[in-house]
């Protein structure tokens, strides 16, 4: 199956570009209807009073190339088919669409059919009178030897560059120069663990092989320079930064952060924080990014690309742009901290026996510490898994203190806040944070002078008031609440069986209200009990056993 939400294959490019133009934040732009084969994106706003400055190329780079047309950047951008450059007859109408008395400059990313098409097309456009200049992006160091080396993500600082001196009213030569200086100050270099899926495809790739990546692989999914023996995101950034800084020497460098398509938010956040700690880190003057500017499809990988900066250049990047792609430069500086006091809200205790608590203290974190592997089977069947770990860790912590004689025993209200304390810290997932609420609750409530029982049953409906569960959603409620009421009358017994018969009736459940549970069909939940509950029987049926 593809990996891809489309429609027609043959349309895809054709309604990518209709997404992109309506949802463009400026409302500036349209496409040109010339012909259905070709895919012209242009300034709405656009008067041919200032030199024109086209770019384009193959579709599944977004937001490049459509997604840089707009004041300041881009007029047109012709869009080819998925990794193919457009026709020589789709380059020369954008030529022609938007080019007046000023001329127009291409900006070409250095690939044989987009070099031949753009170049076929400007050599058309100049037989119609029009004044036609190129410039050739060829950012990509990955290939030392490489005669021509390829345009990657540093195109798109190049359209920054060339749009900033157009909508300056520089002349054709002048905006080609500033263009062409851009190109030579610049240096990009790209690395992905997996490469990008094509829409329609079924094949699996496998060509990047677990805990490698591949380093200095084409925009179009091409092999790599080289394979890396790791995924660490320190040694990845360093194994970039290290050529790049060399092909560059010395300066002060806007660094664009580019996502290749498909790198979390999160994964990109960690390789920025490694690239202002390594050895470019008193290079650095702006960060762009990180963000998708020239990506490739889904690949799950980015580049690097350095420009050394001029008056010129940084004037340029901070210009204000009217365009749906564009990322505004972030001036680097380190970290910034602010002292702030922490707020240490701890139970304050001391130690103390009394046998009888300990007893049941004793009891209750045995059985929980027993019960762990049953109840990760029954949660396996109905949830994720890990109801047993999850209560027999905390019962072990509580056990540890027990053992070190390090309890509150003889004063069960201070006794119940430290377990919702400690439970908090140790128990995982929502499990700790209920049990936590309910303990703390309870605590709070009988040294406030209410009974054991009546306390409990106030932690309880404070659990259900932040959890969401109630009675009958299938939760460990459905055991708690029943043997709490009934130990209102001081009958440990009868409330264990409450307990059990509570459990026993979650069996017959067929939708949980809350909880793992909640997710699961009614197939999975017939015939078996909630984890949760089965603990609590089980808790209030050892507790009677250890009184007799």
């Amino acid at each position: 199956m593809s990996r891809f939400f489309f429609n027609n294959r043959k349309q895809l490019v054709n309604d990518a570009i209709e997404g992109i133009l309506i949802s463009a934040p400026h409302g500036n732009l349209v496409k040109l209807d010339v012909d259905p084969a070709i895919r012209i994106v242009a300034r709405s706003d656009w008067d041919k009073s200032r030199v024109a400055v086209i770019s384009g190329g193959g579709s599944g780079h977004e937001p490049a190339h459509a997604g840089f047309v707009g004041k300041g950047m881009l007029t047109a951008a012709v869009c080819g088919d998925l990794f193919a450059s457009p026709s020589v007859d789709a380059v020369l109408n954008a030529i022609v669409a938007v080019t007046g008395d000023r001329g127009c400059l291409l900006i070409v990313k250095n690939y044989t059919g987009d070099r031949l098409n753009f170049g076929l097309a400007a050599e058309k456009a100049k037989r119609y009178g029009l004044k036609v200049e190129m410039v050739i992006v060829a950012d990509d160091i990955a290939l030392p030897d490489n005669k021509q080396p390829r345009g990657i993500a540093g195109t798109a600082l190049v359209h920054k560059i060339a749009g900033y001196a157009a909508e300056h009213g520089k002349s054709l030569s002048e905006v080609r120069d500033i263009a062409q200086q851009a190109c030579d100050n610049l240096w990009s270099l790209g690395v992905a663990m997996q490469t990008c899926n094509l829409p329609g495809s079924d094949e699996e790739e496998g060509r990047i092989k677990q805990g490698h990546v591949e380093l200095g692989l084409g925009i179009h999914g091409e092999p790599g320079a080289s394979v890396v023996d790791t995924q660490n995101s320190k040694a990845i950034i360093d194994t970039l930064v290290t050529p790049l800084k060399a092909k560059a020497d010395d300066g002060r460098f806007a660094v664009l952060i580019n996502n290749l398509g498909g790198v979390s938010a999160l994964e990109m956040a960690l390789l920025t924080k490694e690239l202002a700690h390594s050895a470019l880190k008193d290079n650095l003057a702006y960060l762009i990014g990180p963000a998708p500017l020239v990506s490739a499809l889904d690949m799950k990988g980015f580049s690097l690309t350095l420009l050394k900066l001029n008056d010129l250049f940084e004037k340029a990047l901070h210009e204000e742009v009217e365009t749906l792609g564009w990322q505004k430069p972030v001036a680097f500086a380190p970290l910034r901290t602010q002292e702030h006091s922490a707020i240490h809200d701890r139970v304050e205790f001391t130690p103390s026996a009394n046998p009888q608590v300990g007893e049941y203290v004793s009891v209750v974190t045995k059985t929980l510490i027993q019960l762990e592997n049953r109840l990760n089977a029954l949660d396996a069947k109905v949830g994720d898994g890990d109801t047993g770990s999850t209560f027999a860790q905390g019962a072990r912590e509580i056990a540890q203190r027990l053992e070190e004689n390090n309890l509150p025993l003889n004063d069960v209200s201070t006794l119940l806040l430290l377990v919702g304390e400690r439970l908090a810290t140790v128990m995982g997932g929502s499990s700790g944070v209920l049990m936590s609420i309910f303990f703390t609750a309870a605590g709070q409530k009988l040294h406030d002078g209410q009974s054991l029982a009546d306390a409990l049953l106030s932690g309880l409906a404070q659990m259900k008031q932040y959890g969401g569960a109630d009675l009958g959603d299938r939760t460990l409620i459905d055991a708690l609440q029943p043997a709490l009421e009934t130990l209102q009358k001081n009958d440990l017994q009868a409330a264990a069986q409450a307990a059990q018969q509570g459990a026993e009736a979650t069996a017959r459940m067929g939708k949980a209200g809350a909880g793992r549970s909640s997710y699961v069909n009614k197939e999975n939940l017939d015939g078996v009990m909630d984890p949760g509950a089965v603990a609590v029987a089980e808790v209030f049926k050892a507790m009677v056993e250890a009184k007799r």
